[in-house]
């Protein structure tokens, strides 16, 4: 049975070798035949060029495509997926902090257990900060409640899938592309397992707190339309305590004759209902900037090289 590698590069001149070294160590005399699919995301370091010696070496059959320029982790996990052949195909970091044991476990799992097309590894024990936990842990929550589809906690990309699952998938070229929700929307009979993960190899990790925040902010945006109803219910809220002080200083006025105060009454009025309108407008902006985006139809990715292994090269040329 034929698994597929899929590792989406950035910048990991220092970990590809030793990746493809681990996996061809784990994986030598398993049931399985392998073949790896290294997506360059626009690296700017010699990811190209030692990803170029691999493919030369032709110990396994390694695809590498190239792209034009950084598109993101998104993209360069979809570009691989969409090269991989594989009846099982795992998406695996290139950065060894992902087992490959772990992998080969995801595999075996898959081949005995009909019942289930996928296996993702949850990570176990995270080395990160107790904030940065609670932050991720309150966006699982936040995403349950704010979606019709499960997040599990933890869930990463790391994960093993059959060739039913990746074409379901493939099939949503969306452009604006939020993975752990791809891979929940679609369905399909999942089982979840610890794991954890080592040290990098080599380099260091392309995320920091505003990329995270980003990140969050878009599976939010992509998966769910409850942020324009709270601009919505903020709207009516903030019109119904406008109708009501209303209602109040008239009475005090008439009644009561009590001096209504002017200048600081208008200016914390003016302020609030404007901020409240442009925190509306802002969500409602970013809805339509997805919107656009799609509507453009720009490619997911723009490939500048594409190696395939030699076996591959001339099947394509006999076809043609």
């Amino acid at each position: 049975m034929l698994i597929s590698f899929v590792m989406p590069c950035y910048n990991e001149a220092g970990n590809v070798r030793a990746m493809h070294d681990e996996i061809l160590r784990v994986f030598t005399g398993s049931a399985f035949e392998v073949e790896l699919v290294y997506a360059d995301d626009g690296s700017t370091d010699e990811t190209a060029a030692e990803l170029k010696r691999l493919h030369a070496e032709n110990r396994l059959p390694v695809k590498v495509i190239s792209f034009s320029r950084n598109f993101g982790k998104e993209s360069a996990i979809y570009a691989g997926l969409e090269h991989a052949a594989g009846d099982l195909t795992v998406i695996i970091d290139a950065d060894l902090q992902q087992p490959p044991e772990v992998a080969l476990f995801m595999a075996q799992h898959l081949l005995r257990n009909d019942e289930y097309d996928c296996v993702c590894a949850c990570q176990e024990a995270r080395r990160e900060s107790k904030v940065t936990a609670l932050l991720k842990r309150g966006f699982y929550k936040l995403m349950n409640r704010l979606t019709e589809i499960e997040f599990v906690d933890g869930a990463s990309d790391f994960r093993c899938m059959r060739r039913s699952m990746v074409d379901a998938i493939l099939s949503m070229s969306e452009r604006n592309r939020f993975s752990k929700g791809l891979f929940s929307w679609v369905g399909f009979s999942t089982k979840y397992i610890p794991y954890t993960a080592r040290e990098r190899n080599a380099g260091s990790t392309k995320w920091n707190t505003f990329k995270l925040f980003k990140y969050a902010f878009d599976g939010i945006v992509s998966f769910s339309s409850m942020p324009l109803r709270i601009a919505s219910f903020a709207g009516v809220l903030s019109a119904a305590a406008a109708l009501i002080y209303m209602i109040v200083v008239i009475i005090q006025k008439l009644a009561f004759d009590i001096p209504v105060p002017g200048y600081a009454t208008i200016v914390t009025l003016i302020l609030f209902l404007g901020g409240i309108q442009l925190f509306a407008m802002g969500i409602l902006g970013e809805y339509m900037a997805k919107a656009y985006s799609e509507t453009k139809k720009r490619p997911i990715y723009i490939a500048r090289t594409v190696l395939l292994p030699p076996e591959t090269q001339t099947k394509e040329n006999a076809q043609r």
